[in-house]
């Protein structure tokens, strides 16, 4: 299947000329070739983290390719694979780490996939540490340019692949607030949200008030549709843009406010039958 999109994802940042030789690589082999930035602001090393912003943006992307390189094993014996998923209309480049599992998951699951063994596809290198420039870039122009993916290497069985790390919320109780929910943070994006790995349907059967439990440190918030619903100063759960449950303040970063990272644990328990979805309570900035 012919493709004329190629969408890249990778650790490497904008400081350095890794990006711009990524590309310059693939358009030299390819010309035609259309590029997209999903990011290149994955934290360095970050494959969990790279693999749940690629799960986040995979349904938005054009048919074709794509390139994700986080690959803190690069040079090593970790494979490089391309996997073929929706019938050929997506193919993911990458490192098999579980970088390109959850995406891949959320295109309907892997249907063939190879690894990059073909080295005659790959440039030479003068050393094994830059993956993204002398394998994966120049595999994606082989398939851009009409090549077959049955030509970059030997076919591997699906369940061989690495999976990856989705953390899942999960059922927790307290003496003094009764049932809830166990979550963690996912994703602190560039305005201090902090998304949580619970949806609304997941928190359906509590009312919109809530005790979000952070430690020894207990907010009350409410369940709201936009930040604007959330009073000046207070705490919210806004249902972001991915249908995810997040903590958010208007206009002021709750990750801020709240010293949350990613992967810090969350609690979540029905604070009582009170219908205003605005409920909340003012918080501060910590030092």
């Amino acid at each position: 299947m012919n493709h004329s999109h190629i969408a890249l994802l990778t650790d490497y940042g904008t400081n350095d000329e890794f990006v711009g030789v990524l590309k310059s690589v693939i358009i030299d082999m390819s010309p035609q070739a259309h590029i997209t930035d999903i990011s290149h602001g994955v934290a360095p090393f970050d494959v969990r983290g790279g693999s749940l912003m690629l799960a986040r943006a995979v349904q938005y992307v054009p048919k074709g390719i794509i390139v994700a390189v986080v690959d803190p094993g690069v040079g090593t014996s970790r494979r490089a694979i391309a996997i073929e998923v929706a019938g050929g209309d997506g193919v993911l480049l990458g490192p098999d780490n579980g970088l390109l599992a959850p995406a891949v998951a959320m295109a309907g699951g892997a249907e063939r996939a190879f690894e990059l063994s073909n080295t005659s596809l790959h440039l030479e290198a003068p050393g094994a540490t830059f993956a993204g420039r002398d394998i994966f870039a120049p595999v994606a122009a082989h398939l851009v340019n009409g090549g077959r993916i049955e030509d970059v290497g030997t076919q591997l069985d699906v369940d061989t692949l690495m999976p990856g790390i989705v953390p899942l919320p999960s059922e927790v109780s307290d003496d003094s607030f009764g049932a809830g929910v166990k979550c963690e943070v996912t994703w602190v994006d560039t305005f201090g949200n902090c998304q949580l790995n619970v949806g609304a349907d997941d928190v359906a059967h509590m009312p919109n008030a809530l005790r979000v439990v952070l430690g020894d440190d207990v907010r009350r918030a409410g369940i709201v549709r936009t930040y604007a619903d959330i009073p000046t100063g207070a705490l919210g759960l806004v249902i972001d843009s991915y249908g995810m449950l997040a903590l958010s303040m208007d206009r002021a970063s709750a990750a801020q406010a709240l010293d949350l990272g990613v992967t810090d644990e969350v609690k979540l328990f029905p604070y009582g039958d009170e219908p205003d979805p605005t409920l909340t309570t003012r918080v501060g900035i910590r030092k």
